[in-house]
């Protein structure tokens, strides 16, 4: 029995289309190309410059990986990758899924909850209570101690909250104690952000000025 073929090779006036198979492993595909690329498709691909445009299909790949592909088809001199597309939307090859977790409880005096990617607490933070998260943090409730957003250096997130009265805020590497005047004492959540370097609050509401494109979820 033949073995299934995940990459096809064919002739285009540019050069060579290589057309990936989007519905297995990245692994298989690699595993793959090396063995085109050293035995079975050495007469096609033997000779002068040859460009390479690489087809991913529906397949949503890391830079990572481009570059795994570019590399190893890079190995043979006469090759040079000219293209490497995915028909996945560009605004999702760009924007990695993030974790948005969802909790609720009280985070009191003396306690820690750290989370790689967005975090939804239904409930309060107490002075002397501490949120850590690497991308954005909502309090649905009020947020009376600590939160550090963006933790891993991401400037682009925001710390939102109903009650927002923090003892400290931190997002990336700079800190902020809010002055009084940032609480306006109605009901309405709001949210703090950098604008400039700097810590501002604003209104939820106006959260789409500052992001006027989607956020793929990625539900925990």
């Amino acid at each position: 029995m033949t073995e299934k073929q995940h990459i096809t090779i064919k002739g285009v006036k540019e050069g060579l289309l290589f057309l990936f198979d989007d519905q297995c492993e990245f692994s298989i595909l690699l595993d793959e190309l090396q063995n085109k690329l050293e035995k079975t498709h050495l007469q096609v691909l033997t000779g002068p410059l040859i460009h390479i445009h690489v087809k991913l299909g529906n397949r949503l790949v890391t830079d990572e990986q481009k570059e795994q592909i570019r590399t190893m088809i890079r190995q043979r001199g006469n090759l040079l990758v000219q293209s490497i597309e995915s028909a996945v939307p560009e605004t999702a090859q760009n924007k990695e899924a993030v974790e948005l977790k969802i909790i609720s409880g009280i985070i009191r005096s003396g306690q820690t909850y750290e989370h790689d990617g967005n975090l939804v607490l239904m409930g309060d933070v107490n002075p002397g209570g501490t949120l850590y998260c690497t991308g954005d943090i909502y309090v649905l409730g009020a947020l009376r101690g600590m939160a550090h957003g963006g933790v891993d250096g991401r400037q682009d997130v925001i710390i939102a909250a109903s009650l927002l009265k923090p003892t400290q805020l931190r997002i990336a590497g700079v800190i902020s104690r809010p002055p009084d005047e940032w609480v306006s004492g109605d009901a309405a959540m709001e949210f703090a952000c950098l604008k400039e370097g700097q810590m501002q609050i604003d209104k939820i509401t106006q959260l789409y000025r500052l992001r006027k494109d989607p956020i793929v979820f990625k539900g925990v």
